[in-house]
């Protein structure tokens, strides 16, 4: 009997059949620690029931909602992952913006239920929604934020609002094709109908809110009280630091050459009204306005006007 070696596989040809390497940006770790999946997950099924629960009875028809995955991923995924046309609902949420994506064909199947049909709806493909249609399915779907706010909370302390519809996925610019988001998957079942739906949420919301309930719980009543007088004594120090605070008056503009040609003695005519009140500006950013006065031998300002915090 001859015993034959295999044949060698020559390195190259090792590393040609490799998986390349992908990048990973540490600045935005797209890794659900599992407590903080395990906990986001608890929250979308009962989510998911409150929806199906809410759905059964403004329908009047035996609907469920299943909760069926959690995942991490960029804006950029996420809207390449989605059918072309679909139905896009943006939801406005305190300077940021969700998502919720499910089937136009699943949306007039619950106008067909709510206006007394049987839930055929409409299949015929490029189909988008009326204006009446959409304001039907903008009720049913604030009842669902609603509900969404609630099993969320205090992972989600901002309410939600439907603004508008969408059926291209690659025209809604709701985040940076880069940022972050948290998608949750739901099976919508409705009569003999079953779709799928998404939900996207801003994924630095919801872990920072997890990050900081998980500090918080590993913190002892002790280390909380110190926590406490530690950020007292901070607020009343940083309250105490000295400020230069500027008066400025509207500038004024002139050429280089007559800069060169200052002289003493010379009178530089100021743009500002005397009747206009002069800004109250500390490191560079105005906080109130104040007109001109005495008080005795020194020139004050007094304080008219202060400005409203920007957001």
């Amino acid at each position: 009997m001859t015993v034959q070696s295999a044949p060698a596989v020559a390195p190259s040809s090792w590393r040609r059949r490799a998986s390349e390497p992908e990048l990973y940006d540490f600045r935005r770790p797209l890794t659900l620690a599992r407590d903080h999946a395990r906990q986001l997950e608890i929250v979308s099924q009962r989510f998911a029931r409150m929806w199906g629960t809410q759905l059964a009875a403004r329908l009047r028809a035996t609907c469920s909602v299943t909760f069926d995955a959690l995942a991490l991923m960029t804006y950029e995924d996420y809207i390449a992952s989605l059918p072309q046309p679909t139905g896009i609902v943006l939801c406005h949420m305190e300077r940021q913006t969700a998502l919720v994506q499910m089937p136009v064909a699943t949306m007039l199947v619950w106008v067909d239920y709510l206006f007394g049909g049987t839930g055929l709806g409409d299949d015929r493909e490029g189909r988008e929604l009326t204006e009446i249609e959409f304001t039907v399915v903008k009720d049913l779907l604030q009842i669902a934020l609603d509900d969404l706010h609630y099993a969320f909370h205090p992972l989600l302390p901002a309410t939600l609002a439907v603004k508008s519809v969408q059926y291209s996925p690659q025209f809604v610019q709701a985040a940076g094709a880069g940022d972050g988001v948290v998608v949750a998957t739901f099976s919508l079942h409705a009569g003999e109908r079953t779709d799928t739906a998404t939900l996207m949420l801003p994924a630095e919301t919801l872990l920072q809110s997890l990050r900081d309930q998980s500090g918080a719980a590993q913190l002892g009543t002790q280390e909380r009280m110190a926590l406490a007088a530690a950020r007292r004594e901070l607020e009343a120090a940083v309250a105490e630091v000295p400020l230069d605070v500027t008066v400025r008056f509207a500038p004024m503009t002139v050429r280089p050459r007559q800069v060169v040609q200052l002289a003493v003695g010379d009178v530089l005519p100021l743009a500002h009204p005397t009747s206009q009140p002069v800004d109250v500006v500390v490191d560079g950013v105005p906080l109130a306005h104040a007109s001109a006065a005495t008080h005795g031998s020194r020139l004050v300002c007094q304080v008219v006007a202060v400005e409203e915090a920007q957001s």
